[in-house]
C-alpha cells in the first residue's frame, strides 16, 4: 500500500536525509502544512521505517509516531511511483513471496482462520462503520448521493446484471451478513443460500434475515452443493488465493444452472502477480491476494464464457472514506471495546485503501460469466 523502501545501516541522520529525500520527490514535505503533510513525534521513525518499510510505516502511524491531517492524500502521492523499482525489493516481502509460491494459505481450515480474523472482530464496530443493510463492499454511485442508497443501488445492479426474478433461487458465495440475499428477497421474490467463513457474520445474518427465504451457512465454497439459478460473489474473490482461483471458478459453475448467470465483484490489482502490502495482511487482510483480470479471466477458461466486465473502482475511494467518516463518528460508542491503537490501525486502513484507489493502483470489477454463452448476447447493464 504505502511501499516505503527497506534498508538497514545507516546512521540517524543518514536514515532522516533518505526519507526526507524519498517524501520530498512526491511533493510531500515534514512538518509542512499542508493537509498531506507529515508530522513526526519521535525521532526514530526514520530509521524504523528504513529498516522494516511499509510494515513498520503503518506500525509507526498505529504507534503514535507521526501525524498527517489526510492519510488518503498523503497515499496518493506515495503511489505516484515505486520506489521498490529504484532501492531493492525488501527480505520480508521476498520472503512472504516465496512462501505463498510454496503453500496454500487458502485452503479449507485456513479459509476460516482468515476470514475469522477479519470479520469476526466484531459485529458492533461493522454496524456503526457500514450502512444499515451492513454492505461490506463497494458502493455503486452513480446516482447516488449518501452511502446507504449508493449500497442500494449497488444491489439493485447485481440483480439487475443477473436477470434476477421471483421466485428464482441465488447461491451468494461470502455472503457477510447477508445482506445481498435480503435485498434480493424484499425486492425481488428470490430466495437464497449464502455462505461466508465467518461465524459472528452468521449469526448477526441470520437474525436479519429471519422470516425470509435466506439459508446463511458457515461453509466453505469448495462444500457447497446444488444448483441454483444464478450465483453471485461480492468482495470475496480476494480471499481465495492464486492456487485457488480454477476451484472457485468450478465450484461457482458446478452449482450454476445451464442458462443462469454468475456475476463476481472482486477488488483487482493492476499486474499479474503482485505482492499484498505486508502491512494489511498482518493487521488487516491476513493471507489476502489481490486478482488481475488475467488471472480471472485464466482462472474461467473452461468453465465460463464471460459476458461482461464492468471496472468502477474510483466509487471504493468515495465509499471507503464514507465508511471512515462513520468510524469516526461513532467511535464513541466503540471505545471502550477497541483501544487507540485498534483505532489508529482501522483509520490507517480505511484511508490508505482509499489513497490506493484514487491513485488507481486499485480496481473494482464486477464480471458476468455464463456456462456456454447468452442466445444472441449479453445486454450491458450499468
Amino acid at each position: 500500500m504505502c511501499d516505503i523502501p527497506h534498508m538497514t545501516g545507516q546512521s540517524d541522520d543518514a536514515s532522516k536525509r533518505t526519507i526526507r529525500g524519498i517524501l520530498a520527490a512526491r511533493d510531500i514535505r515534514i512538518g509542512g502544512s499542508r493537509p498531506w503533510d507529515l508530522r513526526v513525534k519521535d525521532e526514530r521513525f526514520y530509521r524504523r521505517v528504513l529498516a522494516g518499510g511499509s510494515m513498520a510505516f503503518g506500525e509507526s502511524y498505529m504507534d503514535g509516531w507521526w501525524e498527517c491531517e489526510r492519510i488518503d492524500q498523503l497515499v496518493v502521492r506515495i503511489l505516484k511511483d515505486d520506489p521498490q523499482a529504484h532501492l531493492g525489493v525488501p527480505w520480508p516481502v521476498l520472503a512472504q513471496a516465496v512462501a505463498s509460491s510454496l503453500f496454500n494459505a487458502q485452503g479449507r481450515q485456513a479459509a476460516f482462520r482468515n476470514g475469522q480474523a477479519h470479520y469476526d472482530l466484531g459485529n458492533d464496530l461493522y454496524r456503526t462503520m457500514l450502512d444499515p443493510r451492513m454492505v461490506y463492499t463497494c458502493a455503486y454511485w452513480k446516482d447516488a448521493s449518501d452511502l446507504a442508497s449508493a449500497q442500494e443501488a449497488k444491489l439493485d445492479l447485481v440483480c439487475r446484471k443477473i436477470g434476477l426474478k421471483p421466485g428464482q433461487k441465488i447461491l451468494d458465495i461470502g455472503c457477510g451478513w447477508g445482506s445481498f440475499l435480503k435485498f434480493a428477497a424484499e425486492r425481488y421474490g428470490a430466495a437464497g443460500v449464502g455462505i461466508t467463513v465467518a461465524e459472528e457474520q452468521v449469526k448477526l445474518g441470520q437474525e436479519l434475515c429471519k422470516g425470509l427465504p435466506i439459508d446463511l451457512r458457515l461453509q466453505d465454497y469448495r462444500d457447497v452443493r446444488g444448483e441454483f439459478d444464478h450465483v453471485v460473489s461480492l468482495g470475496m474473490f480476494e480471499h481465495v488465493g492464486r492456487k485457488n482461483y480454477r476451484a472457485y471458478m468450478q465450484a461457482a459453475a458446478r452449482c450454476l444452472k445451464d442458462g443462469g448467470l454468475f456475476l463476481l465483484h472482486t477488488i483487482g490489482t493492476n499486474v499479474s502477480g503482485t505482492r499484498f502490502d505486508p502491512w494489511m495482511d498482518r493487521y488487516v487482510f491476513p493471507n489476502a491476494q489481490l486478482p488481475s483480470v488475467k488471472e480471472i479471466s485464466a482462472a474461467a477458461e473452461g468453465s465460463f464464457v464471460m459476458e461482461d466486465l464492468h471496472a468502477f473502482g474510483p466509487d471504493y475511494d468515495r465509499t471507503l472514506m464514507a465508511w471512515q467518516e462513520n468510524f469516526r463518528n461513532g467511535w464513541s460508542g466503540l471505545a471502550d471495546r477497541y483501544d487507540v491503537r485498534f483505532r489508529r490501525m482501522w483509520d490507517y486502513y480505511l484511508l490508505a485503501c482509499a489513497g490506493s484507489f484514487r491513485a488507481r493502483q486499485n480496481q473494482l470489477w464486477q464480471f458476468v460469466f455464463s456456462k456456454e454463452g447468452v442466445p444472441g448476447g449479453y445486454a450491458s447493464i450499468r
